[in-house]
């Protein structure tokens, strides 16, 4: 959809990156660790002082220990700490539970490795997660189950009550979890991040991905790392070790000093929620349905007042003939489920989602 919107010239709301610029401060930073001369290779596990600071924060936040030495590995984006996961993990044969709609590279890299997936449709417009569904589905060759909150793409968060079913299912089942947490600091509404990493049971079997890209604004320096318990990190540093060793050291030594500083993602939430809010305030007149975001940077759409098309040809008609790119729901649905939903990414600026709006108003 990216390569559509430069191709017509459309204002692009459909790849999830920002439009406005990195924090000076740590762009300055970065840039003072290159020129004191941290070029070479970081340690594998990566560098010690960040992975101190973020053992810090998650015990600050969830309460949650994590052995810097042992339990913490910076990676190359959450996507590479997710696909390392499953390469740790997944052999020919097993099952793993995905909610769908669901990040695209949760599948591919499953069947990658042989693994079969289980596609459990999370029903519009609250995405929630039906936990006797789960049970249903899990056999003997189950292997592992995949979430995701805050949720790319509904904006779903799974509750306290959520989690709590998760755990008691892993446990007596004996499944290994992938929580999928880049969105963790992108929360509306005084609701709270029920991290994988909260409740003790759950956290000593999963993995918890991460990403410093969502974060501070800077998706291209694919910057994320993983969390887990020693014996499943000792599994995750195996692959890791063979696929990237490790990953951009000066950009590493400049997250370290810039996040001692907690309120660089502490005020994260309140910075995006004036942009939610000020969207929604912007199209509320319009013949699009929505159900406020609680998390991302993400709102859905609902276009069934306006047409019966098929959302991927109502998105292509918006950006060839209106010239504003979206995503289409059913391309993360199972069986491309239709739903009449599109996703728009509002991490953009004033002047982008004015201009947006002006749009979807004249629908």
């Amino acid at each position: 959809m990216s390569a559509m919107a430069a191709a017509h010239n459309a204002i692009n709301l459909s790849q999830g990156f920002p439009n406005f610029k990195s924090d000076p401060k740590l762009i300055e930073l970065v840039a003072k660790v290159m020129k004191d001369g941290h070029n070479q290779y970081a340690p594998m596990a990566g560098d010690l002082g960040l992975r101190e600071v973020i053992s810090n924060k998650m015990e600050q936040l969830y309460g949650a220990k994590y052995d810097p030495n042992t339990d913490i590995v910076i990676t190359a984006g959450a996507t590479q700490a997710i696909f390392t996961a499953i390469a740790a993990t997944i052999s020919k044969g097993d099952e793993v539970i995905i909610f769908t709609p669901a990040y695209d590279c949760y599948g591919p890299t499953i069947q990658l490795f042989g693994g079969n997936v289980i596609e459990l449709q999370l029903a519009s417009p609250h995405y929630t997660p039906d936990w006797n569904e789960v049970k249903s589905v899990i056999t003997s060759k189950t292997k592992m189950i995949i979430i995701n909150s805050p949720h790319n793409p509904s904006g779903m968060l799974f509750s306290e009550k959520d989690m709590l079913q998760l755990q008691q299912i892993s446990e007596e089942n004996d499944l290994i979890v992938i929580s999928d947490e880049v969105y963790e600091h992108i929360i509306f509404d005084d609701e709270q991040h029920q991290s994988a990493a909260r409740f003790e049971q759950l956290a000593k079997r999963s993995f918890i991905a991460a990403s410093f890209g969502k974060t501070f604004h800077n998706t291209g320096w694919k910057m994320g790392y993983c969390l887990g318990p020693k014996i499943l990190m000792n599994e995750f540093k195996k692959v890791h070790q063979y696929n990237v060793f490790c990953v951009n050291h000066p950009f590493q030594k400049g997250l370290a000093t810039f996040m001692q500083d907690e309120n660089t993602y502490l005020n994260l939430g309140a910075f995006y929620q004036q942009k939610r809010d000020f969207f929604l305030d912007l199209i509320k007149d319009s013949k699009f349905k929505m159900t406020p975001s609680k998390g991302t940077y993400f709102q859905l759409l609902d276009f069934s007042e306006i047409s019966q098309e098929s959302d991927v040809v109502f998105a292509e008609m918006l950006t060839k003939q209106q010239n504003l790119a979206t995503i289409p729901i059913s391309v993360f649905n199972k069986d491309t489920l239709d739903t009449k939903h599109i996703r728009v990414c509002f991490a953009k600026t004033k002047e982008t989602l004015i201009a947006a709006a002006k749009i979807l108003n004249a629908m």
